[in-house]
């Protein structure tokens, strides 16, 4: 595709209103999903304790509030460019001259299942300018009455693809951060990751890290526990009103600096686990 085809798409930075919320409930824990919105959590309560940004607190811009599905990447893609199969790909570029958190986040979802404490969504990925291969996304919510589990999955359709997947939430700043990072990838002049890993440095962050453990929030006599089963955390905390704590499969820039290669069918996963638990200090 020639680039006089690949103009910008201000998805990213443009307003992404909740429109229609979804609630679920159990216990003390209360979840409400907007699936027009980017199939995005837009409130995340745990006895009576809002955790995440929404749309009046940080504006409405869609990748702003909430936490949302990155997918069939996380993080930028640098200037939208990466090779597969021996062949260039150009993405639209959509914030400050990359192409941003994938196609999932300001996209409408379907709803395949809604239960009392439990959804399933899912979303047909594009085969056009913005996203050539194709393929499909399922996200899954359960709550239990102390914890959230939200499930991601990107599945090829006829033809191979790249995937890097993720989980954006901005959470409402918490008066500490529990996190034990063993590497880091450094930033460059774009602010885009880079190889080699380096030792973590100290914050404020807006970088990927390996990290093998939990990551804990502490905030209004609450601790939650934030858990993975892929170990690259991205934390961005240099903004007084929020942190963003997100669980990737992988680097941003990830189909240059890390590849993951889905044959036609073949399914990648991600499990993101939140769990609250009262301060015992």
């Amino acid at each position: 595709m020639g680039p006089e085809r690949m103009l910008p798409v201000d998805d990213a930075l443009a307003p992404l209103p909740a429109g229609e919320l979804h609630w679920l409930r159990c216990g003390e824990l209360e979840v409400a999903f907007a699936a027009g919105a980017g199939g995005r959590v837009a409130h995340l309560r745990y006895q009576g304790v809002e955790w995440l940004v929404d749309a009046q607190q940080a504006g409405p811009a869609a990748i702003a509030w909430g936490c949302y599905p990155m997918v069939p990447w996380a993080g930028r893609i640098r200037r939208g460019q990466f090779h597969f199969d021996g062949r260039p790909h150009r993405l639209p570029l959509n914030f400050d001259g990359h192409a941003i958190h994938g196609v999932g986040f300001s996209r409408p979802w379907r709803i395949d299942r809604l239960d009392a404490a439990a959804a399933r969504l899912s979303l047909e990925l594009p085969s056009d300018g913005y996203w050539p291969f194709g393929g499909a996304a399922v996200l899954d919510l359960q709550l239990q009455a102390h914890s959230l589990q939200m499930n991601l999955a990107v599945q090829a359709g006829g033809q191979a693809m790249p995937a890097v997947l993720g989980w954006h939430p901005w959470f409402r700043k918490p008066e500490r951060l529990l996190f034990s990072p063993r590497s880091m990838y450094p930033r460059d002049r774009e602010g885009i990751a880079t190889l080699p890993r380096v030792e973590p440095t100290t914050g404020p962050w807006d970088d990927c890290f390996i990290a093998d453990g939990d990551v804990t929030l502490i905030r209004e006599g609450q601790h939650l526990r934030l858990r993975s089963d892929h170990d690259h955390w991205v934390v961005y905390d240099g903004t007084p009103h929020a942190t963003c704590v997100e669980p990737q499969s992988g680097p941003p820039d990830g189909y240059t600096l890390a590849p993951h290669r889905l044959e036609p069918g073949q399914r990648l996963a991600l499990t993101f686990e939140l769990a609250w638990a009262a301060d015992s200090t």
